[in-house]
């Protein structure tokens, strides 16, 4: 205990250096800023600044992706409560008891309790985090190259089939990432793999252009001829964002339900906030004395779905710093950039990069602070931003996503990919493949094939080493009960659609 607060005393004396703070700010304004204005969530934000993390020090680039993460999450509350227009799927629903209050005149106290619990839910986590840490650094040096290349298997098994949608199309897409994983030099042998003999190939794909090419041209292209919202009509005062005290109290109990619901999914590799969103709602509506009032109005239905998915977005770095297991998307990014930066998340991360791991910690709380600063005299902004027409926002973004791209290498190549990549996501997204698992086989691909090649060259080309040792046999009999367990739900599903449609067609008969 008393070394886990030396640890955290540590951590905010990284945090708070000028320079750190400063890229730590930065991240959430932007979140923020982008979270609020529809389509754009934080996979595009980390999207079109992630080659910026390329000429920061590593401590400061992984503060700021985490910054531009969390600060997404408020910013994304707005739309969904004064607009009925969720920036990214978690704040769905949200809308549906955050617009009716709106439309009663309670939008300011909505936002409120939105913040409210956000702020709470992410202590919450935090604290989890904190404390789950000291356990985690006594089992680190247990794993070894057959544990983690087991991981990465559970990893990259619990990230494709529990996607949304059909379980086989997100194993299809992680497919496709691994593949987009081996293209380059091989490290072993310094053969080309998959280059077709372009020469821009031969240092593989560019992470920043996959992820700006299947997040965000193809988000804009699909969503070229939506046309703009209309503005609330009535405004948001700061004195509307205080709660009064009969909100707060029916709040109180469903933000702490919400908070253990995210605490729990958080701790799952591979489950998304829109999952634990979900969830809380439900939860409350089954304990609710009055569910009809769901729907409506009831403003626990912002509280709960707002603090799932806060602390479960504090919660989802655990799995992704400890054991290089992305949650979702955006963590799948955060994890490039720390490979990108020479930095090997698992077990080892605590120990090895313990400013990286501390300070990234203290800095939730100093950004979740700034967040509730910030966001209750900027709200008239975040509002006016609203009014950009997407005729604009589009080709500006576009714009941005060309710079970025060159900067990194200075190579048209690079836009070129981006250009690929994004005609494949809007392809596979109209055609509603899930396309979060190609970033989850392209970052764990790579590590995952060095971690089994190391393993077999140990055991001398012996596959049986994956079995022999009792932790990576648990994580890979973990993966095969996942695996068998939603493709059997995948065809009871079928055959249940082919009875319905068999006996329709008995029917008229």
């Amino acid at each position: 205990m008393h070394q886990t607060l030396m640890d955290l005393w540590f951590g905010f004396g990284v945090a708070l250096q000028p320079t750190h703070l400063m890229w730590s700010v930065f991240g959430v304004l932007m979140g923020n800023l982008i979270g609020v204005l529809p389509g754009m969530g934080a996979l595009t934000t980390i999207s079109i600044l992630l080659p910026l993390t390329y000429f920061i020090a590593p401590v400061p680039a992984i503060l700021m992706l985490a910054g531009i993460f969390y600060g997404s999450q408020y910013g994304g509350a707005i739309g969904a409560i004064l607009l009925n227009l969720p920036s990214h799927p978690p704040h769905a629903v949200t809308c549906i008891d955050g617009y009716p209050l709106t439309r009663m005149g309670k939008g300011g106290s909505a936002l409120g309790i939105a913040m409210l619990s956000s702020f709470v839910a992410a202590s919450a986590g935090i604290l989890m985090m904190i404390f789950l840490s000291p356990l985690l650094v006594r089992v680190a040096f247990k794993f070894g190259a057959p544990e983690i290349a087991s991981i990465m298997i559970l990893g990259l098994v619990a990230g494709s089939t529990m996607s949304r949608g059909s379980p086989l199309k997100g194993m299809a897409m992680t497919c496709f990432g691994l593949l987009c994983g081996c293209v380059g030099t091989d490290l072993s042998t310094g053969m080309f793999r998959f280059t077709f003999g372009l020469s821009g190939l031969s240092d593989g794909v560019e992470l920043g252009a996959l992820c700006m090419g299947v997040f965000g041209i193809a988000d804009f292209v699909l969503q070229a001829n939506r046309a703009t919202a209309p503005l609330p009509s009535a405004k948001v005062r700061m004195r509307d964002m205080r709660p009064s005290r009969e909100e707060l109290r029916q709040s109180f109990w469903p933000m702490l339900r919400g908070t253990l619901v995210g605490l729990l999914f958080g701790a799952m590799p591979g489950t998304g906030p829109t999952i634990t969103t979900f969830i809380a709602y439900a939860v409350e509506r089954r304990v609710a004395k009055d569910p009809s009032r769901f729907g409506k109005g009831a403003i626990e239905g912002v509280a709960a779905p707002e603090a799932a998915s806060h602390s479960k977005t504090q919660v989802d770095f655990i799995p992704t710093m400890t054991l290089g297991i992305p949650g979702d998307a955006v963590m799948a990014l955060i994890l490039g950039a720390l490979i990108l930066k020479g930095i090997q998340p698992g077990p080892l991360l605590i120990t090895e990069h313990a400013d990286i791991f501390w300070g990234l910690v203290a800095s939730f709380w100093i950004g979740n602070a700034i967040l509730m600063v910030l966001n209750i005299p900027l709200i008239g902004v975040w509002v006016k931003l609203l009014r950009v027409p997407y005729r604009l926002m589009f080709p500006a973004a576009v714009f941005f996503i060309c710079i970025g791209v060159y900067s990194v290498r200075n190579e048209l190549f690079d836009v070129g990919v981006v250009a690929v990549f994004g005609a494949l996501g809007a392809l596979f997204m109209s055609l509603d493949f899930p396309v979060a698992p190609i970033i989850l086989g392209f970052v764990l691909g790579p590590m995952l094939e060095e971690n089994f090649r190391r393993a077999l060259l140990l055991s001398y080309g012996h596959l049986d080493v994956f079995v022999r040792h009792p932790i990576s046999a648990v994580v890979l009999g973990i993966a095969g009960v996942i695996l068998l367990v939603q493709v059997s739900s995948s065809v009871r599903a079928s055959l249940r659609g082919r009875h319905r449609m068999a006996r329709r067609v008995q029917r008229p008969a």
